[in-house]
Parts: structure tokens; sequence; C-alpha cells
């Protein structure tokens, strides 16, 4: 069964096909993301080979095999770091060239690179999702409630219609325009960084030096850097962030994948 949706009420029909005997591969980040029980299920020692979600986290960029890697190789993670948007990764490109944050977020939308409601984006929800599926692979306990993140929006705007919500983002240009000097200043630039250490796991805008991998992106790709006992400076992992076809890679390459294993 392959789950391309964007909703969690395939939880229990995906966990039936596994008692089946049957295989699953996940583009939905929903199933993985939801209770910490339902995780456990898909993980479960009678399940080992027969669920793949590579396209869960970074499209089709092997975040999630270079994970299964490390994991195999029992080589112990401290800290996961990266960039896991390619819709905020955009965002903070085009601020760093001095355009006005709600300039961005209009071309943004009108372009199709976010969703038909901009704040599934800006809430950074989704980062976190692709952010906790990474943890609990490593076996930390974590849900979705327990992650901080860090909203692009004010509180105040989260129930206006989305005409309304665009309209309205033009007070907050000086505020990113504010944190883009200050991070310039330091010899930084912003990022929208997940950092997954010590069984915590927080989300949001970060000031990274702009010589170090996170710094050098650019545009929509999503990188991950995985700090370990062996990799003391991180592995590093870069590709592009979205986008129908590497997610499509990603998801055949997963078929592919689990026919060897059915």
């Amino acid at each position: 069964v392959v789950d391309s949706s964007a909703t969690d009420a395939t939880i229990k029909g995906l966990q039936h096909n596994l008692t089946q005997g049957g295989g699953i591969v996940l583009v939905n980040k929903k199933p993985l993301t939801m209770a910490q029980a339902d995780f456990d299920i898909f993980f479960s020692p009678a399940n080992i080979g027969r669920v793949k979600h590579e396209s869960t986290v970074g499209a089709g960029t092997p975040f999630v095999a270079v994970m299964n890697r490390l994991l195999q190789a029992n080589d112990p993670v401290s800290r996961i770091q990266g960039t896991f948007s390619g819709t905020l990764g955009y965002l903070v490109t085009c601020l760093e060239a001095g355009q006005k944050y709600s300039d961005i977020v209009k071309e943004a939308y009108k372009l199709g690179y976010t969703e038909p409601d901009p704040r599934d984006d800006l809430s950074g929800t989704d980062v976190a999702r692709k952010a906790l599926i990474l943890g609990r692979m490593y076996g930390w306990k974590l849900e979705l409630t327990q992650v901080q993140a860090e909203s692009l929006y004010d509180d105040n705007m989260a129930s206006l219609k989305v005409p309304d919500f665009l309209q309205s983002l033009e007070c907050l240009d000086a505020k990113f325009a504010a944190r883009v000097a200050q991070a310039a200043q330091e010899g930084c630039v912003l990022r929208y960084v997940a950092t997954i250490e010590q069984g915590k796991l927080v989300v949001g805008l970060k000031a990274v030096p702009k010589a170090s991998p996170l710094g050098s992106l650019s545009g929509t790709d999503n990188m991950s850097e995985y700090y370990t006992e062996t990799y003391q400076k991180p592995l590093v992992v870069r590709g592009s962030g979205a986008g129908a076809v590497v997610t499509s890679q990603g998801m055949v390459a997963d078929m592919v994948e689990l026919s060897l294993v059915l």
C-alpha cells in the first residue's frame, strides 16, 4: 500500500495491512507523527523491513536512508540539525537578499510554493513532523506536542481567512528585517532549523555562520547534519527539499526496496 495522502485517517488501515503480511510506503507524514504508540506499531519487530518512508522527511533526498545506515552501524547519534522545508528555505534566502517578508510570502503563495494556506508552512508544524520522525527513528519517545516550534506569524493572525492573512503580513516586515540585520552583524544568516538533541526537539529561525554548511544553502535546498560518535564533524546530506519529481523518486525507490522483502 502506498499512502501519499495528508491525513491520519489511514493509520488503522495501514496497520491492518501489516498484520496481513503486507508492506507500506509512506509519503504521508501523519501516520508516523501522531501518537508514539502508533509509531511503535509500525516499527515493531514483526514489521521490520515492511515500512518504507524516505519521502516523509526530505522528499527524495536520502535523510531517512542515512539515518538507517547509522542505526545499522550502531553509531550513536548525539545531535541532528537540519533544514527540512523547501518553502521556508526559499523564504529565508529571499529575506537574506533584502526582500520584504510580506512580499516573499505573497509571491511564494502565488507561485504555488506554499500550501493552499501558507500558515501550514509558516507555523513550523511540517518541519516539526519531519524532525520528529528522525528523532523517533533514533528511539527518542516524543509527541508532536512536545516539539518547540517557532511560528513565523503572530497568534492573532491564526483565524484570518487566507486573503486577509496575506494582506496583514506587512506588519511583520520590520521584525524580520531586524532579525536579518542582526544576524548579518554577527557574520551569520538566518535559516529555519530543526535541532534534535538529548531527547528534545526545537524548530525555529536560527542565526548560523554564513560559511557553515547550513549557511551555504540557497533556494529550496534542504540539508541534514548528523553528529555521531564517528562523525564528530557532521555527516552532511544536501538536496532538493520539494517538488513532485524528487518526491516521486523517493517513493518509487521505496517501492522497489519493499518488493525485495515481500
